[in-house]
């Protein structure tokens, strides 16, 4: 049964406050995210050493946003956050001081569980939000991600002007400065009452949340691979330079950030979270079709449309399916879950992409991620 929206309210004090919090959190991510492979080979990473720096970050999430969502269910989204923030400044300081690969290592662990915090920055909203306006303001966080995107790859390639090591000190006082705004600014979400209340019975069914995470999972597994790949396929066919690849993408994240934060209040008033769902996964697939059977560029970029309005559609839609469906004495934790599946996809998507590309053809990763993306539809229709 899909939730709608009945009308369109004002938007709750203190959601502002929350959304900077995770935009300048995001800012802080793209400033490293971009730079972080030519930094590691520095200190003689090889192509697989870069890869699995890469996805380290992401297993450290997949284990600890359920745990930090947990912990935020009992304490308190505001502490988990501050902790989590202290704990991305820490990580980017050890990475920007690194002398050794394995210290790398290290720094990307902490700042990967550090960032499984998203789903209590998730939690934050859905407390203050009612079930009918989650998705809307669930699609403005996802905003604050795309201004993460934008702009910090941007101050990340200034400040590497002033040697490799300055954009991580960047993103880590960054940091401090986000968690010392938080201590003042962000307010506590989560009531006295419902953190004092044992961990009890919550209502959401085995069957339900188990359908949602495989949903999440498979939904993001082949969105990473085309983000691991792209640059390839680019090259390959259009002779795309890293310049005109990083255009793309940021192109893509402007154009994800106006989908969630202009569409998706609309579209669920109209459809509903879980229509919205099976709609948008399956305009990803069509466009992932589209985009390995493309050979000129306005096909290219139609393709790259369809994705973006499928996934900026789906992805706030699912999590607000996953928090009206959960006990609101265990909200953190179920976003947690649903988290930790999209950071396994993240682990599992870039190599079976980067295969199939190197084993298969040049499209293969998107025609596979489309049947993926199809598998994610069949799971979610039913749910109708």
């Amino acid at each position: 049964m899909s939730d709608t929206v009945s009308t369109r309210e004002p938007l709750p004090r203190g959601f502002w406050i929350i959304w900077s919090t995770v935009a300048l959190d995001m800012v802080g991510f793209g400033i490293v995210a971009p730079i972080l492979g030519r930094y590691a080979d520095r200190y003689g990473a090889s192509g697989f050493e870069v890869g699995l720096l890469f996805a380290s970050f992401s297993l450290a999430q997949m284990v600890f946003a359920p745990i930090l969502g947990r912990w935020s269910d009992r304490i308190g989204r505001k502490p988990v956050i501050i902790i989590s923030l202290l704990g991305s400044a820490l990580g980017s300081f050890i990475t920007g001081a690194a002398g050794a690969l394995w210290v790398l290592f290290a720094g990307r662990l902490i700042d990967g569980a550090s960032g499984a915090s998203i789903s209590v920055a998730q939690g934050a909203v859905t407390d203050i939000a009612s079930p009918q306006q989650r998705a809307r303001m669930l699609g403005l966080l996802g905003m604050a991600f795309g201004v993460g995107f934008v702009v910090g790859p941007a101050l990340g390639g200034l400040a590497s002007l002033g040697g490799p090591h300055v954009p991580f000190y960047l993103a880590g006082v960054l940091a401090l400065i986000n968690a010392g705004a938080a201590v003042i600014r962000l307010p506590e979400t989560r009531t006295r009452e419902l953190r004092q209340v044992p961990r009890a019975h919550h209502r959401i069914s085995p069957r339900q949340i188990t359908s949602y995470v495989v949903i999440g999972f498979l939904a993001t597994v082949p969105f990473a691979g085309f983000e691991a790949t792209f640059s390839l396929f680019g090259g390959r066919r259009f002779n795309f330079t890293e310049g005109s690849t990083a255009i793309v993408f940021l192109a893509v994240g402007v154009l994800m950030s106006v989908v969630q934060g202009a569409l998706i209040s609309p579209l669920t008033k109209r459809f509903g979270s879980l229509r919205l769902v099976v709609l948008g996964q399956t305009l990803v697939a069509i466009g992932l079709l589209a985009l390995g059977a493309s050979t000129i560029l306005v096909a290219m970029c139609f393709s790259l449309v369809l994705m973006v309005l499928g996934a900026g559609v789906a992805t706030p839609s699912l999590t607000a399916l996953v928090a009206n469906s959960a006990d609101e004495h265990r909200r953190g934790e179920m976003l947690g879950v649903q988290q930790s599946a999209s950071a396994l996809a993240r682990v599992i998507g870039p190599p079976l992409a980067g295969l199939a590309f190197d084993g298969v053809g040049i499209g293969a990763p998107y025609t596979f991620g489309a049947l993926i993306c199809f598998a994610a539809v069949i799971v979610a229709r039913k749910r109708l």
